[in-house]
């Protein structure tokens, strides 16, 4: 009787050790899938591209773009894909920051934030998306609906182009904002280009996508990707049309790619 007791009681610390085990994996593990995805992605973690800003001939400004993570958003291990612009046109200052928590599995985003400055004004956007119940909620308070369970922001929208496979002249409408009514987001490729750049010379695709924003374009604009025609799928230029202001022109200087990837980067 000692014997089966002694069995029982050993039967049930395995059994709590395992629950321990158990336990602690479960905790790591949405950290560690994220990562383990990276190949399958054209970008990941530790990728950096910095850029020169132009606004018609004039150099007016600096800007990057970054994958940096894996950081947890209600359990889902996330890239925090972060970009960045200072400008100066004469006296006048301002700047852009964004930033958004890409659940790589899905790629659906989880979390948006986006910071402007302006001479004389300012917005501050706070943004969390929740795509399993396909709907959002601002810091202001604000609400609504997402038309997809795979949502996307404005920043996220970029990176996950990237991982397009795109043929001439073929049109995408894109349902995959988060807000409904910035819906749809029209893609195509429109050409190719060899870029001559400070980072290096790079053969590309073009890649128009088409927008709807009714405070920055006042009702809609277009994004102009020159993406490096390889598997890393680099912005290498970005042009936007904004009202007022004329064509902003971002141009790669730098280009750090992320461990996953430096076997593929372009020389």
């Amino acid at each position: 009787m000692q014997n089966v007791r002694t069995s029982a009681g050993a039967g049930r610390r395995a059994r709590r050790i395992a629950g321990i085990v158990m336990s602690a994996v479960a905790s790591v593990a949405p950290l560690t899938l994220g990562a383990q995805t990276a190949p399958d992605l054209p970008f990941g973690i530790g990728e950096r591209l910095s850029y020169q800003v132009t606004v018609g001939n004039s150099r007016v400004g600096k800007g990057s773009m970054s994958v940096q993570g894996p950081e947890d958003v209600r359990g889902t291990a996330t890239y925090v894909l972060k970009s960045e612009m200072r400008v100066r046109i004469g006296f006048v200052k301002a700047s852009d920051r964004a930033e958004s928590w890409l659940d790589p599995v899905r790629m659906a985003a989880l979390r948006y934030r986006k910071r402007e400055r302006r001479a004389f004004t300012g917005s501050d956007e706070q943004v969390e998306l929740y795509p399993g119940e396909q709907r959002w909620q601002s810091g202001s308070g604000a609400a609504g609906e997402s038309p997809t369970n795979m949502p996307l922001d404005e920043l996220s929208f970029i990176y996950f182009i990237r991982t397009l496979s795109l043929t001439p002249d073929s049109l995408l409408s894109l349902v995959r904002h988060y807000d409904r009514d910035r819906n749809p987001v029209e893609v195509r490729l429109v050409g190719r280009d060899t870029i001559q750049t400070t980072a290096g010379t790079f053969s590309t695709i073009i890649v128009e996508m088409r927008v709807k924003d009714q405070g920055r374009f006042h009702g809609s604009g277009t994004i102009r990707l020159y993406l490096s025609d390889d598997l890393c799928r680099i912005p290498v230029r970005i042009e936007t049309s904004v009202p007022v202001i004329g064509t902003t022109v971002l141009t790669l200087e730098s280009y750090t790619p992320s461990s996953a990837h430096l076997a593929h980067a372009p020389r």
